[in-house]
Protein backbone atom coordinates (compact mmCIF):
# COMPACT_ATOMS: atom_id res chain seq x y z
CA UNK A 1 0.00 0.00 0.00
CA UNK A 2 0.90 3.51 -0.73
CA UNK A 3 1.18 5.26 1.81
CA UNK A 4 -0.48 9.41 1.42
CA UNK A 5 -2.21 10.40 4.56
CA UNK A 6 1.10 8.72 6.77
CA UNK A 7 4.75 8.50 6.70
CA UNK A 8 6.16 5.22 8.25
CA UNK A 9 9.93 5.07 9.10
CA UNK A 10 11.87 2.62 10.97
CA UNK A 11 14.76 3.55 12.65
CA UNK A 12 17.17 1.99 15.61
CA UNK A 13 14.60 -0.53 16.54
CA UNK A 14 11.76 2.25 16.60
CA UNK A 15 8.96 2.42 13.79
CA UNK A 16 7.56 6.07 13.65
CA UNK A 17 4.56 6.71 12.16
CA UNK A 18 3.67 10.32 11.58
CA UNK A 19 -0.12 11.15 10.86
CA UNK A 20 0.79 13.42 7.75
CA UNK A 21 -1.69 16.81 6.59
CA UNK A 22 -0.18 18.60 8.47
CA UNK A 23 -1.64 21.92 6.40
CA UNK A 24 -5.12 20.43 7.93
CA UNK A 25 -3.31 19.79 11.40
CA UNK A 26 -3.57 15.94 10.72
CA UNK A 27 -7.31 16.01 10.13
CA UNK A 28 -8.37 12.34 10.45
CA UNK A 29 -9.82 10.91 7.01
CA UNK A 30 -11.13 7.23 6.66
CA UNK A 31 -8.09 6.78 4.59
CA UNK A 32 -5.65 7.76 7.11
CA UNK A 33 -7.30 5.38 9.74
CA UNK A 34 -6.72 2.35 7.03
CA UNK A 35 -2.95 3.45 6.47
CA UNK A 36 -2.36 3.50 9.91
CA UNK A 37 -3.52 0.05 10.84
CA UNK A 38 -1.52 -1.18 7.81
CA UNK A 39 1.58 0.17 9.48
CA UNK A 40 0.74 -0.63 12.50
CA UNK A 41 0.38 -3.92 11.78
CA UNK A 42 3.14 -3.61 9.55
CA UNK A 43 5.22 -2.62 12.75
CA UNK A 44 3.83 -5.60 14.95
CA UNK A 45 5.25 -8.36 12.76
CA UNK A 46 8.65 -6.97 11.87
CA UNK A 47 11.38 -8.31 14.40
CA UNK A 48 13.45 -5.38 13.40
CA UNK A 49 10.95 -3.20 15.36
CA UNK A 50 11.10 -3.29 19.33
CA UNK A 51 8.34 -0.32 19.82
CA UNK A 52 6.94 2.27 17.87
CA UNK A 53 6.07 6.34 18.13
CA UNK A 54 2.72 7.68 16.96
CA UNK A 55 2.83 11.55 16.16
CA UNK A 56 1.81 14.01 13.96
CA UNK A 57 3.57 16.17 11.11
CA UNK A 58 4.10 20.05 11.42
CA UNK A 59 2.09 21.94 14.60
CA UNK A 60 -0.30 19.29 15.36
CA UNK A 61 -0.95 15.74 16.10
CA UNK A 62 -4.46 15.25 15.02
CA UNK A 63 -7.37 17.87 15.02
CA UNK A 64 -10.20 15.65 14.59
CA UNK A 65 -12.14 14.62 12.03
CA UNK A 66 -11.44 16.40 8.51
CA UNK A 67 -14.30 18.94 8.77
CA UNK A 68 -15.49 18.94 4.80
CA UNK A 69 -16.23 15.10 5.55
CA UNK A 70 -18.03 16.19 8.55
CA UNK A 71 -20.00 18.49 6.34
CA UNK A 72 -20.68 15.56 3.86
CA UNK A 73 -22.15 13.58 6.16
CA UNK A 74 -24.16 16.20 7.76
CA UNK A 75 -25.94 17.32 4.56
CA UNK A 76 -27.72 14.52 1.87
CA UNK A 77 -26.48 11.21 2.23
CA UNK A 78 -25.19 10.77 -1.18
CA UNK A 79 -22.10 12.80 -0.65
CA UNK A 80 -20.83 10.78 2.03
CA UNK A 81 -19.39 8.41 -0.81
CA UNK A 82 -17.89 10.93 -2.94
CA UNK A 83 -15.91 12.75 0.26
CA UNK A 84 -14.76 9.47 1.30
CA UNK A 85 -13.45 8.19 -1.93
CA UNK A 86 -11.84 4.87 -2.81
CA UNK A 87 -10.37 3.21 0.49
CA UNK A 88 -7.00 0.93 -0.18
CA UNK A 89 -7.10 -2.58 1.55
CA UNK A 90 -4.84 -3.52 4.01
CA UNK A 91 -1.62 -5.43 3.13
CA UNK A 92 -0.45 -6.47 6.23
CA UNK A 93 -2.06 -9.44 8.50
CA UNK A 94 -2.64 -8.82 12.35
CA UNK A 95 -0.82 -10.01 14.46
CA UNK A 96 -0.80 -13.91 15.24
CA UNK A 97 -2.98 -15.49 17.76
CA UNK A 98 -6.45 -15.55 18.92
CA UNK A 99 -7.75 -11.75 20.07
CA UNK A 100 -11.13 -11.16 21.84
CA UNK A 101 -13.57 -9.25 19.95
CA UNK A 102 -12.85 -5.75 21.79
CA UNK A 103 -9.37 -5.36 20.27
CA UNK A 104 -9.99 -5.43 16.51
CA UNK A 105 -12.46 -3.13 16.51
CA UNK A 106 -11.99 0.43 15.19
CA UNK A 107 -8.77 1.44 17.52
CA UNK A 108 -9.16 -0.93 20.20
CA UNK A 109 -6.98 -3.01 17.45
CA UNK A 110 -3.97 -0.98 18.87
CA UNK A 111 -4.38 -2.61 21.99
CA UNK A 112 -3.26 -6.21 20.20
CA UNK A 113 -0.13 -4.62 18.76
CA UNK A 114 2.29 -6.88 20.96
CA UNK A 115 4.39 -3.96 20.77
CA UNK A 116 4.53 -1.01 22.59
CA UNK A 117 3.21 2.15 21.34
CA UNK A 118 4.23 5.66 22.47
CA UNK A 119 1.77 8.42 21.44
CA UNK A 120 3.83 11.55 20.98
CA UNK A 121 1.28 14.37 21.26
CA UNK A 122 3.37 17.26 19.04
CA UNK A 123 0.22 19.76 19.65
CA UNK A 124 -3.53 19.84 19.33
CA UNK A 125 -5.10 16.40 19.91
CA UNK A 126 -9.09 16.46 19.45
CA UNK A 127 -11.70 14.48 18.80
CA UNK A 128 -10.96 11.69 17.03
CA UNK A 129 -7.16 12.49 17.14
CA UNK A 130 -7.58 12.57 20.93
CA UNK A 131 -9.21 9.14 20.64
CA UNK A 132 -6.02 7.83 18.63
CA UNK A 133 -3.87 8.66 21.89
CA UNK A 134 -5.54 7.78 24.42
CA UNK A 135 -5.53 3.81 22.41
CA UNK A 136 -2.08 4.43 22.44
CA UNK A 137 -0.06 2.66 25.73
CA UNK A 138 2.05 5.63 27.05
CA UNK A 139 1.44 9.47 26.16
CA UNK A 140 3.65 12.04 26.18
CA UNK A 141 3.01 15.90 25.30
CA UNK A 142 5.05 18.74 24.57
CA UNK A 143 4.22 21.88 25.96
CA UNK A 144 2.08 23.13 23.83
CA UNK A 145 -0.13 19.80 23.31
CA UNK A 146 -4.13 20.31 23.92
CA UNK A 147 -6.11 17.73 23.81
CA UNK A 148 -9.79 17.02 24.48
CA UNK A 149 -13.13 15.01 23.73
CA UNK A 150 -14.94 18.05 21.31
CA UNK A 151 -17.90 15.70 20.28
CA UNK A 152 -20.45 17.31 22.27
CA UNK A 153 -19.52 20.61 20.59
CA UNK A 154 -20.77 19.13 17.10
CA UNK A 155 -23.59 17.23 18.85
CA UNK A 156 -22.50 13.93 19.18
CA UNK A 157 -21.83 11.49 21.45
CA UNK A 158 -18.87 9.37 22.60
CA UNK A 159 -17.55 7.67 19.91
CA UNK A 160 -15.42 4.84 19.35
CA UNK A 161 -14.97 3.28 22.98
CA UNK A 162 -13.32 6.68 24.58
CA UNK A 163 -16.72 6.39 27.13
CA UNK A 164 -14.90 3.13 27.82
CA UNK A 165 -11.21 3.88 28.26
CA UNK A 166 -11.62 7.29 29.25
CA UNK A 167 -12.47 6.25 32.80
CA UNK A 168 -10.26 4.41 33.10
CA UNK A 169 -7.60 7.02 32.63
CA UNK A 170 -8.83 9.87 34.56
CA UNK A 171 -11.56 8.36 36.32
CA UNK A 172 -16.04 8.68 35.40
CA UNK A 173 -15.59 12.76 37.31
CA UNK A 174 -12.85 14.15 34.89
CA UNK A 175 -13.91 12.17 32.19
CA UNK A 176 -17.34 13.32 32.56
CA UNK A 177 -15.95 16.88 32.72
CA UNK A 178 -14.10 16.56 29.15
CA UNK A 179 -16.59 14.68 27.47
CA UNK A 180 -19.24 16.73 28.17
CA UNK A 181 -18.06 20.19 27.92
CA UNK A 182 -16.12 19.18 24.91
CA UNK A 183 -12.91 22.04 25.94
CA UNK A 184 -9.36 21.53 25.40
CA UNK A 185 -6.73 21.24 28.53
CA UNK A 186 -3.32 22.19 28.41
CA UNK A 187 -0.10 19.73 28.61
CA UNK A 188 -0.14 20.28 32.37
CA UNK A 189 -3.66 20.21 33.38
CA UNK A 190 -3.48 16.76 31.05
CA UNK A 191 -0.25 15.06 33.16
CA UNK A 192 -2.21 15.90 36.65
CA UNK A 193 -5.28 14.25 35.16
CA UNK A 194 -3.28 11.06 34.36
CA UNK A 195 -3.67 11.61 30.44
CA UNK A 196 -0.12 11.62 29.90
CA UNK A 197 2.94 10.15 31.72
CA UNK A 198 5.26 13.01 30.60
CA UNK A 199 5.44 16.77 29.44
CA UNK A 200 8.28 17.41 27.21
CA UNK A 201 10.00 20.83 26.43
CA UNK A 202 8.78 21.63 22.78
CA UNK A 203 12.03 22.37 21.71
CA UNK A 204 13.69 19.01 21.61
CA UNK A 205 10.23 17.30 22.01
CA UNK A 206 10.51 14.93 18.88
CA UNK A 207 14.48 13.85 19.93
CA UNK A 208 12.95 13.44 23.43
CA UNK A 209 9.85 11.11 23.13
CA UNK A 210 12.03 8.67 20.76
CA UNK A 211 14.58 9.18 23.22
CA UNK A 212 12.04 7.84 25.89
CA UNK A 213 11.43 4.70 23.07
CA UNK A 214 14.96 4.09 22.59
CA UNK A 215 15.28 3.71 26.82
CA UNK A 216 12.09 1.42 26.54
CA UNK A 217 13.88 -0.99 23.72
CA UNK A 218 17.67 -0.98 25.27
CA UNK A 219 16.56 -1.81 28.84
CA UNK A 220 13.29 -4.22 28.79
CA UNK A 221 12.88 -7.08 27.54
CA UNK A 222 10.30 -7.07 24.25
CA UNK A 223 9.22 -10.65 25.90
CA UNK A 224 7.88 -9.06 29.03
CA UNK A 225 6.34 -5.81 27.45
CA UNK A 226 4.68 -8.04 24.80
CA UNK A 227 3.11 -10.56 27.84
CA UNK A 228 2.74 -7.36 30.09
CA UNK A 229 0.35 -5.26 27.57
CA UNK A 230 -1.85 -8.03 26.77
CA UNK A 231 -2.10 -8.63 30.71
CA UNK A 232 -2.75 -4.80 31.05
CA UNK A 233 -5.73 -4.93 28.41
CA UNK A 234 -6.87 -7.89 29.08
CA UNK A 235 -7.23 -7.58 32.57
CA UNK A 236 -9.81 -5.01 32.14
CA UNK A 237 -12.19 -7.44 31.36
CA UNK A 238 -10.76 -10.08 34.08
CA UNK A 239 -12.22 -10.37 37.56
CA UNK A 240 -9.18 -10.42 40.04
CA UNK A 241 -9.20 -14.18 40.69
CA UNK A 242 -8.62 -14.39 37.00
CA UNK A 243 -5.90 -11.75 36.53
CA UNK A 244 -3.92 -14.05 39.41
CA UNK A 245 -4.28 -16.99 37.60
CA UNK A 246 -3.43 -15.45 34.43
CA UNK A 247 -0.21 -14.12 35.52
CA UNK A 248 0.62 -16.87 37.81
CA UNK A 249 1.12 -18.81 34.66
CA UNK A 250 2.78 -16.78 32.64
CA UNK A 251 5.41 -16.28 35.74
CA UNK A 252 5.99 -19.73 35.32
CA UNK A 253 6.78 -19.38 31.46
CA UNK A 254 8.79 -16.71 31.61
CA UNK A 255 11.28 -18.26 33.80
CA UNK A 256 11.70 -20.24 30.95
CA UNK A 257 12.38 -17.96 28.73
CA UNK A 258 15.63 -16.97 27.25
CA UNK A 259 14.78 -13.49 28.07
CA UNK A 260 14.73 -14.19 31.79
CA UNK A 261 18.50 -16.25 31.07
CA UNK A 262 19.76 -12.70 29.67
CA UNK A 263 18.11 -10.30 32.21
CA UNK A 264 19.39 -12.44 34.98
CA UNK A 265 22.96 -12.69 33.26
CA UNK A 266 23.51 -9.04 32.24
CA UNK A 267 23.19 -7.95 36.12
CA UNK A 268 25.28 -10.46 37.38
CA UNK A 269 27.98 -9.53 34.39
CA UNK A 270 26.88 -5.72 35.22
CA UNK A 271 26.86 -5.33 31.38
CA UNK A 272 23.64 -3.53 29.04
CA UNK A 273 21.02 -6.44 28.21
CA UNK A 274 20.85 -7.99 24.92
CA UNK A 275 17.14 -9.28 25.40
CA UNK A 276 16.47 -11.56 22.08
CA UNK A 277 12.97 -10.86 22.90
CA UNK A 278 11.97 -14.92 23.37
Amino acid sequence: MAYEHIVYEVTDGIATCTLNRPEHLNAYTPRMGIELRDAMYKAAGDDAVRAIVLTGAGRGFCAGADMQLLSAFSGAGGATAAAVGDMPTLEHAPPPGPLREDFQTEFGYLMAIPKPIVAAVNGPAAGVGFLLALFCDIRLASEKARMGAIFSRRGLVAEYGISWILPRLIGLANASDILFSGRLVGAEEALRMGLVSRVLPQQSFTSDAHAYATDLIAFSSPRSIRVMKRQLYEDQLRSLAESVEVATREMHESLGSEDFREGVAHFLEKRPPRFPGR
